[in-house]
């Protein structure tokens, strides 16, 4: 207490302590109630319940980016973007059009080096767009860019997917604006790159930004490439249609804008029969198309038809076998996505091919000697529907060494030797052997098939074991054989043991053989039916020379190849690598191989004029319904030759018999296909070493060594009795063998077109062998003649239908 000094009282004393100045706290801690009061630790209530801290991110979380990360990338990915889209602008420049649009010719090489021929004439006319018919014009928008006049440059989605599909090797598909096309004819090349993509598209925004649309339609028209060298709509008016690109009506305007798809592919002048109906499909696809555009009253449309086309213009340059060289090495090059066609045509290349000039020359004059020097078509006007055509392929690396495809490439426009349009006959039995032996076929009632394996060779015997109607095919001349080895069966070429052959493989591991050993799986005809191993199918000629180069091969398939090297201005272009794959195993190979020696050892043989070649050689011939097309495929170790003969009609192009073509009546692929064979392998090989085929493991029965030993000769009539060895009286042999004897009577080896070459057989024996062991039984005694004429029936439904489930396309005919 203290006392005031004026009033005297006492009055308390207080004792003022400094007081501490109050700091807000800041983070965390301004939430925590650490500092006390009211909710905190140390305040009224408190127990340090406040909003929880944030924990720190652990583990794969921090990997996560937050949402401002995520903004802020996509906010500088976008700014970069744009700015690397401006600088693009910025920078590419349109190139000089006259310069990059300047044609130049293709120089085409043998294997040596040596010249075939060069190709490249440019046929250019340009036209202002008023000297276009609207219908054309209309026309190429149907075909390739409807919404052109109301879309930018570019078709954004279309080049996304271009890149993408380029990216994973598929190549580009379609998409482009009739811009971007323009762009991409008039300024830079054809090659399928990300970057040429790029530049065009740059190019084709500044070119929309600079040139009316009007322009660059005009320009597309003009730059396009049609085929037949003409580039340019005018260029191509008058190549297959005679008038100027301003008389172009509806119908013609669709088939020049259908050409800018696939111009030779669709040149319904030289196309196959496949290529003419995708070019009628493009054609109606583009007719529809004006008309749903509003472009095409759909009364004109439904008057419309298909216009008439010109033959092409002959091509000096390519004149003989050079044409079907050059035709066959584009087709290698375009179909493998080397280079497109539209690129090709602008010249600059030098393309090596596999061909051997040597080679090349034998085959040429073996065809020369051995038919076309036979035919007199003023005198027989059937000689002028022999149509030849040939492949002969190193069965150790694919390569294509030799390729016949006609009389001359500015004459006969189609190459028959990569044609797709005629059946492949028995030919196509190998395939079938390769099948039953790979898949351990068993027969019926169970037994493994072997070439010592018994089958029913009755003419129209009924197939065991399939579906529906029984398939019942007839023999070459409706002759039967009774009861035959597989070996005898394929020596004679017997239809009716392989139809059960194949029913007792499974018709599709039949299928999946031929696609296995090299056929292309989309061969027409190529189904698994009845008549698949009597070669209801139309694969080429080539396509047989690489199905047989399999099996000479040891099973190992390696699709048959034409270019050796291509570069272009000194650069290399890249080729397809030459893939080898092991088909079926090296053991069903030989056994096949085996087998088709017998075809030409065995007297009796359909290919026993190939003897004469004085080499180890398997083969087999094929002659397919009514005799349209007849063949012979065969080899040696060291090469493999495919040759066959097709009838067709020189003015409509109609697929015709051959029978009477040089005075023989009747054809087979024993005869000229097998002539010209020999010919040409005796020319071939001439000085090579003579090599044998590997031996069968196992060595079972093998077609080379077990020859006949009695005569024997099939029967006219279906067989009432079951024999257990060949027909034993003497007549003629199936039509493959050569034998079939002309309207005098005299043997069909020396009344021939031509004389086989010297040191062959110079006659058909007069007998069939027995051929096979000599412990079999022997069969009774069938009828003694033999028919004078061809079947006049087929298998119910016509001659070119089939009998039995599933079928739908003729079969092939024996041989």
């Amino acid at each position: 207490m203290s006392r005031n000094a004026q009033s005297g009282r006492r009055t308390p004393s207080i004792n003022l302590r400094p007081v501490k100045r109050f700091k807000r706290p800041t983070g965390a801690a301004a939430f925590s109630g650490d500092a006390g009061g009211v909710g905190g630790s140390g305040g009224p209530g408190g127990s340090g319940s406040g909003k929880p801290r944030r924990p720190k991110r652990t583990g794969w979380r921090r990997l996560i980016p937050t949402w401002r990360m995520t903004l802020l990338g996509f906010a500088s990915a976008l700014v970069l973007g744009v700015g690397l889209f401006v600088l693009g602008i910025t920078l590419v420049k349109v190139p000089d059009a006259h310069a990059a649009a300047t044609a130049q010719s293709n120089t085409w090489l043998y294997s040596d080096g040596s010249v075939i021929t060069r190709t490249g004439q440019t046929n250019r006319q340009n036209v202002t767009l008023d000297k276009v018919s609207p219908a054309a014009q209309h026309a190429a928008l149907a075909a390739e860019d409807r919404n052109f006049y109301n879309e930018g440059a570019v078709n954004v989605q279309g080049l996304v997917r271009a890149a993408v599909n380029t990216a994973k090797g598929e190549g580009t598909q379609g998409g482009s604006t009739i811009t971007q096309q323009y762009v991409k004819n008039t300024y830079l090349n054809q090659k399928q790159s990300i970057t040429r993509k790029v530049k065009e598209l740059f190019i084709a925004i500044k070119v929309d930004a600079t040139e009316s649309k009007d322009d660059v339609l005009s320009g597309y028209l003009n730059t396009s490439y049609y085929g037949r060298g003409a580039y340019g709509i005018q260029a191509a008016a008058q190549a297959y249609f005679g008038v100027d690109a301003s008389a172009l009506n509806p119908a013609q305007g669709a088939y020049l804008a259908t050409l800018l798809n696939a111009p030779s592919a669709y040149d319904v002048a030289t196309a196959t029969a496949a290529g003419k109906q995708n070019a009628v499909n493009r054609w109606n696809y583009v007719l529809d198309g004006m008309v749903k555009e509003g472009w095409l009253p759909a009364e004109e449309r439904a008057a419309t038809t298909f216009p008439d086309v010109r033959d092409p213009q002959p091509n000096p340059g390519l004149s003989g076998q050079a044409g079907y060289l050059v035709d066959a090495g584009t087709q290698y090059l375009t179909s493998n996505n080397v280079i497109s066609e539209t690129e090709l045509a602008k010249g600059g290349y030098t393309i090596k091919l596999s061909i051997d000039p040597g080679r090349q020359q034998a085959l040429q004059d073996s065809v020369q000697a051995q038919l076309r020097d036979t035919l007199n078509p003023d005198k027989r006007k059937k000689d002028a529907a022999a149509q030849a055509g040939a492949a002969s392929v190193d069965p150790k690396t694919g390569a294509v060494v030799a390729l016949y495809g006609g009389v001359d490439y500015v004459k006969h426009y189609v190459d028959n030797a990569t044609r797709r349009d005629y059946q492949a006959g028995s030919t196509f039995k190998a395939i079938a052997l390769a099948a039953a032996f790979e898949n351990d076929a068993r027969t019926q009632d169970g037994r493994t098939v072997t070439p010592r394996t018994t089958y029913d060779g009755t003419s129209g015997r009924k197939v065991r074991g399939g579906k529906g109607t029984p398939y019942a095919p007839p023999n070459e001349g409706d002759k039967s054989y009774g009861q035959i080895s597989l070996q005898q069966a394929t020596d004679w070429s017997v239809n009716s043991a392989f139809a059960q052959l194949a029913q007792d493989t499974g018709l599709q591991k039949v299928k999946d053989t031929g696609i296995a050993l090299g056929l292309p799986g989309n061969t027409p005809g190529l189904d698994p039916v009845p008549s698949i191993p009597l070669g209801a199918a139309t694969p080429s000629v080539l396509d047989m020379a690489g199905v047989y180069a399999t099996l000479d091969n040891g099973g190992k398939q390696i699709t048959p190849w034409l270019v050796q090297s291509v570069d272009r201005e000194g650069e290399a272009v890249p080729l397809p690598a030459h893939k080898t794959t092991q088909a079926i195993s090296a053991d069903t190979a030989n056994q096949v191989t085996s087998m088709l020696q017998g075809v030409v050892t065995d007297p009796g043989g359909t290919g026993w004029r190939a003897k004469g070649l004085g080499r180890p050689v398997a083969g087999k011939t094929g002659t397919t319904d009514d005799q349209k097309s007849v063949w012979f495929v065969g080899y040696t170790p060291e090469l493999v030759t495919s040759v066959a003969l097709f009838g067709q009609d020189p003015g409509s192009g109609a697929q015709v018999s051959l029978s009477g073509v040089g005075g023989i009546d009747g054809a087979a692929g024993g005869q000229y296909p097998a002539q010209i064979w020999t010919a040409y392998m005796k020319a071939a090989l001439k000085g090579r070493p003579v090599s044998d085929f590997p031996t069968p493991a196992g060595d079972d029965f093998s077609g080379a060594d077990d020859l006949p030993t009695a005569p024997s000769t099939p029967s006219s009539t279906p067989s009432t009795s079951a024999p257990t060895g060949g027909p034993t009286s003497g007549a003629t042999t199936p039509s493959d063998s050569g034998s079939k004897s002309p309207a005098n009577g005299t043997d069909g080896a020396t009344t021939g077109p031509t004389a086989p070459p010297s040191d062959q057989p110079t006659s058909q024996p007069t007998t069939r062998p027995t051929g096979r062991p000599t412990t079999r039984p022997t069969p009774t005694t069938q009828p003694t003649t033999d028919p004078t004429s061809q079947p006049t029936t087929q298998p119910t439904g016509g001659t070119d239908a089939l009998v039995g489930a599933g079928t739908g396309t003729s079969s092939g005919s024996g041989g």
